[in-house]
């Protein structure tokens, strides 16, 4: 690229409460370059370049200093952000992924899709009366712990609780962390006594469960151990809240826009996976992930300095024209990978619990909620980093 484009490339302004990655300013972004200047740094528009240095092994996970950026260094929160298989690298990473792999089967949590489905049938008939609900609460956000519960074998009558701690570690990916850090490190404290119990428990009585799985997992005599566990746990509870919630509400959003292939899914339920890919890639609860440059290092002409925060721009990614032919959204299409999952040696451990859960939610949420449509004014969180809906009022007709 000649130098004249390095230097003009344009600036998305990521640090403006308005910005959304659906824009038109990024689109045009898109358009005049591969990547773009920011407030936070670099973000990455297009397909090839996001999937290339998304495997980059000269980049890091980006996300690993968030507490000290916001000055929190030291207290529960510090430690198991720190301590998370998210923000680990190199041989404390891989052994940790290594050990945990296997409590994540497909036949594991395969055993669970009858419970999946017929929590999402139970879910909708407390709504499908009325012809109308507020899908985030009603729906969405229930699932998603009631899921949660059920993998971790705990009473699904705590999904309230469960959702709640959840939400408040959420408070913790916001620029407001140093004052709500009281709060999410109750809800810390709250998961972490639940985990505690379990390990507990599954020591005792060990079963062929995903918990069980977690405490037993053993490699070349190496275990988990409690504290790894612990927090992994608690990650896994948040993370796969947050997911599942924010997808589903996105997925809704989605398949309003495109009513047709809301009604093919009704029809062929076998094109859940492909729903979910497809929502993923269009419209991704994760917009972005974010790397960090270990060294210094030139990409397509551009100086790449160490310490370089890069946001990968999964949605700008996923709807890039180049790679994206036909229907703009299609379950029935051939598409490129997406970036919903993030990728590389992050590649999120759980996305075989997410895919499960809502590939068999979706098809049901379409039989029975025929022609859904907004009944009132739906509050969104902002479209860039994470996004989903906070109220998501919706009617429809009975299926």
């Amino acid at each position: 690229m000649p130098t004249d484009q390095l230097t003009d490339a344009p600036f998305l302004n990521l640090a403006d409460p308005t910005f959304s990655v659906q824009s038109d300013a990024v689109r045009q972004a898109r358009e005049a370059s591969w990547f773009a200047h920011t407030s936070y740094g670099l973000a990455v528009l297009r397909y090839d370049e996001v999937s290339k240095l998304m495997k980059d092994r000269r980049l890091r996970q980006g996300s690993w200093a968030w507490p000290a950026h916001n000055g929190v260094n030291e207290g529960p929160f510090a430690h198991w952000w720190s301590s998370a298989l998210l923000n680990l690298e190199g041989d404390d990473h891989h052994r940790l992924r290594r050990l945990m792999n296997p409590a994540f089967s497909p036949k594991l949590i395969g055993g669970l899709v009858p419970r999946f489905q017929s929590l999402a049938n139970e879910l909708i008939d407390e709504f499908h009366d009325r012809g109308r609900c507020d899908f985030a609460s009603e729906f969405a956000e229930p699932y998603a712990a009631r899921v949660i519960a059920i993998m971790l074998g705990i009473p699904e009558s705590e999904w309230k609780k469960i959702a709640a701690w959840s939400n408040d570690i959420g408070l913790a990916l916001g620029v407001t962390l140093k004052q709500d850090l009281a709060k999410v490190e109750a809800a810390l404290e709250g998961l972490y006594a639940y985990a505690d119990e379990l390990i507990a428990d599954r020591r005792k009585n060990p079963g062929d469960d995903f918990v069980s799985r977690l405490v037993l997992a053993e490699r070349d005599g190496e275990h988990l151990s409690h504290d790894e566990l612990r927090v992994s746990l608690v990650l896994l509870i948040f993370g796969g809240m947050d997911t599942t919630r924010n997808q589903l509400g996105l997925a809704l959003q989605t398949f309003m826009k495109y009513p047709d292939q809301w009604k093919l899914l009704a029809e062929r339920p076998e094109l859940g996976k492909a729903a979910v890919e497809e929502v993923m890639r269009v419209n991704p609860t994760v917009t972005w992930v974010t790397r960090e440059a270990l060294e210094d290092f030139e990409y397509q002409g551009l100086e790449i300095k160490a310490g370089t925060t890069i946001h990968l721009l999964s949605e700008s990614a996923g709807t890039d024209p180049r790679v994206i032919e036909g229907e703009p959204f299609d379950l029935t299409a051939q598409r490129v990978p997406h970036f919903g999952f993030g990728g590389g040696a992050h590649h999120c451990l759980g996305h075989f619990v997410a895919r499960s859960d809502m590939s068999e939610a979706l098809p049901l949420l379409a039989q029975r909620l025929k022609n859904p449509t907004i009944d009132g004014i739906a509050t969104w969180l902002p479209l860039s980093g994470n996004t989903g809906p906070i109220f998501l009022p919706i009617a429809f007709e009975r299926g």
